[in-house]
This record gives structure tokens, C-alpha cells and sequence, in this order.
């Protein structure tokens, strides 16, 4: 293999903020910023609200197909304990629930968090032994009800608890690890 593709990975992974170049030509994975983790969650908890909220109210019987195929992955990533399939169905999962809302900045604003959250995702995962309980499985299944129902209230309380407990989760996982942040492994 040559070494364009290569590089050419490398400033992509650079550009989305996932590795750092240091000054001797040496490349390391990037840090996750915990100062800033408090703003990366308001910015999730908005997009979930925002995105089933437009969801509920614009979503077609296609887009519902698509949702449920996400969804049925997810489960099933989940009851193979597959974290890393996990990460990428519940992302995609959320990825179509924004599609359905029918705004392309939101759903490009939401699809980058998203691909932003998933080394704190897998922390999430982690704070369960890989092994996540089944509720949060029932959990998408009332948001797609919601959205079903176009109840744009009860799809909103729904993002909310959804955004809460994964926070409430993470925060209380990287408050327990008596290790250094930096020393979890991912």
C-alpha cells in the first residue's frame, strides 16, 4: 500500500478532532476533553429533543421502516454483548430518527455529535461490563411509540430521560474509576 491513503486517513482522523499530529511526525489518538464534556452533553440532550420532536410530526412509513431495521440491530448487538456494533447501530439509530425530522442541519449537526460521542459512548457501555440491561432496548422502543403516536410532548420527555440517564451513567462511571481518566481503556 502506498502512502497517500495513509496520510490521507491521517488528516481525516486529524480533522475530526480523533488523533494528533506531534511536532517529530509522531501520531497519537487525541485525548477525550473532559472540560468539555458538559457542553457536548447539553449539545446531545438538544439534539435528541429537537430531532424526535420533528420525528413525531414528520416522519413517513419508510422512515419508520428504516428506524425499526436500526433498531432490531441494536437489539441484537445488545443481546450479543457487541459493544462496538452497540455504538454504531444506537448511532445510526438516532441518525435515522433525525432523518425522519426532515432538517438537514439538524440531522448533520446531530450526526456529528454522534460520531463525536462514540469513545464516550463506549465509556457508557463500559460502566456496564458490555453487558447493557435490556431496558435501555425497551427504552428506543417507547421513543419510536412516541413518535408513532406523533405525540411531540411525550417525544421530548422521552429524549430528555434518554439523554439523563446516559449522562447521569457516564458522570457517575468517571467519578467512581478511582484509576486516572487517562488510563481507562478504550
Amino acid at each position: 500500500m502506498s502512502r497517500t491513503p495513509i496520510r490521507e486517513a491521517l488528516v481525516r482522523l486529524a480533522a475530526e478532532g480523533l488523533i494528533t499530529a506531534l511536532t517529530n511526525r509522531t501520531t497519537i489518538v487525541s485525548n477525550i476533553d473532559f472540560v468539555q464534556l458538559g457542553a457536548f452533553f447539553d449539545a446531545l440532550t438538544l439534539m435528541y429533543r429537537v430531532t424526535g420532536r420533528l420525528a413525531a410530526i414528520h416522519y413517513t412509513e419508510s422512515d419508520l421502516a428504516g428506524i425499526r431495521a436500526h433498531q432490531d440491530l441494536f437489539a441484537e448487538a445488545v443481546e450479543a454483548k457487541d459493544v462496538f456494533s452497540m455504538i454504531a447501530t444506537n448511532r445510526d439509530f438516532h441518525v435515522a430518527i433525525a432523518e425522519a425530522g426532515r432538517n438537514k442541519y439538524y440531522t448533520g449537526l446531530f450526526r456529528r455529535l454522534l460520531d463525536d460521542g462514540r469513545r464516550i459512548l463506549r465509556l457508557y457501555y463500559r460502566s456496564y461490563n458490555d453487558d447493557l440491561p435490556h431496558r435501555y432496548v425497551a427504552e428506543h422502543e417507547h421513543i419510536v411509540s412516541a413518535m408513532i403516536a406523533r405525540d411531540e410532548e411525550e417525544s421530548d420527555r422521552l429524549a430528555v430521560a434518554h439523554a439523563d440517564q446516559i449522562v447521569r451513567q457516564i458522570r457517575a462511571y468517571i467519578s467512581a474509576d478511582s484509576r486516572s481518566v487517562s488510563s481507562i481503556p478504550l
